[in-house]
């Protein structure tokens, strides 16, 4: 039998916000293991996490090792994420079967935010939100993300989904499945690698005092069954003229390739990373230490 202790670990910092109630914020450690290249990925880790302590928060790196779940990572730890090459990556219906089978791996948007909230932390700062992948219609390809967060109360800081999904389609289920979406200092839907995907949102915020009063009437009017949205673009985009060269030669070179359903976007990720000349990883690197700033905000301002 698998007793709870022995299968969700906290860090010792984790831990002591937790009783002393003091603001967290839940970092996913996918973008660690499978984002980001080595070792550059560690020192963005380590630096994301740092960010997070300057603004007054602690960090919550979250991961499963050798099938135990771990809220925070001391520093070994997330050199194991960092550097190991057993590490696979699970979203929420993998998590089981990972502790079961004692294996280790990287939790996805879905599975950090679903850990998040077993742990009771309620901010959540990630870099993109998964979505409907181009060609649902026909694959029926979307990502686990959406159905997750359409289950769970946690704030996620996200720079809203690749240009390389449906980012319409992707609205219309936020919209279908409740979760909440506002607009750091936009109304543009933010497209990842572009501050404006070419569609908008209805809500807008300021600063992360009225995030955490949004939070607030949330639970007073029982609307929090579903995620809270932040849409944060990322201050420098990539070129447009760059982007839309890459994301077209990619889906032109997928089609003539016979790569369909949910190998299309690993496939696009990886066009751009070799043909951006460095620009997505830039951006990708800017977009989740500006999250992990905006998100570490929004837990000291719930806390005031």
């Amino acid at each position: 039998m698998i007793e709870r202790d022995l299968a969700l670990h906290f860090s010792d910092e984790v831990g002591q916000a937790l009783l002393a109630r003091k603001p967290i914020v839940a970092l996913e450690s996918t973008i660690i293991s499978h984002g980001l290249p080595r070792p550059q990925n560690l020192e963005v880790a380590r630096e994301v996490e740092s960010i997070v302590r300057q603004r007054g928060a602690a960090p919550a790196t979250i991961a499963v090792i050798d099938g135990t779940v771990h809220i925070g990572l001391n520093n070994s730890e997330l050199e194991e994420i960092a550097s190991r090459e057993d590490i696979a990556k699970a979203s929420s219906r993998d998590l089981a079967i990972a502790v079961a089978s004692g294996t280790s791996a990287a939790t996805t948007v879905a599975a950090t935010a679903h850990l998040a909230v077993l742990a009771g932390i309620s901010v959540f700062a990630t870099g993109g939100l998964g979505g409907v992948h181009r060609g649902a219609n026909e694959s029926f390809d979307e990502s686990a993300d959406l159905t997750a967060l359409s289950t769970l109360d946690i704030t996620v800081v996200c720079a809203g989904v690749k240009s390389i999904l449906d980012v319409g389609a992707t609205l219309e289920r936020l919209e279908t499945l409740a979760i909440g979406l506002v607009g750091f200092k936009t109304t543009n839907f933010p497209g990842f690698y572009l501050t404006d995907s070419g569609f908008t949102i209805e809500h807008r915020v300021e600063d992360a005092t009225q995030i955490a009063r949004i939070c607030e009437a949330r639970v007073l009017l029982n609307t929090n069954h579903a995620a809270l949205i932040v849409a944060n673009p990322v201050a420098k985009e990539m070129a447009r003229a760059l982007h839309d060269e890459v994301l077209t030669s990619g889906l032109a070179r997928a089609k003539a390739a016979g790569i369909t359903g949910k190998a299309v976007t690993p496939f696009l990720l990886e066009h751009f990373h070799s043909q951006s000349h460095g620009e997505s990883l830039r951006v990708n690197i800017d977009i989740i230490k500006s999250n992990a700033a905006l998100a570490a905000d929004i837990a000291v301002a719930q806390r005031v």
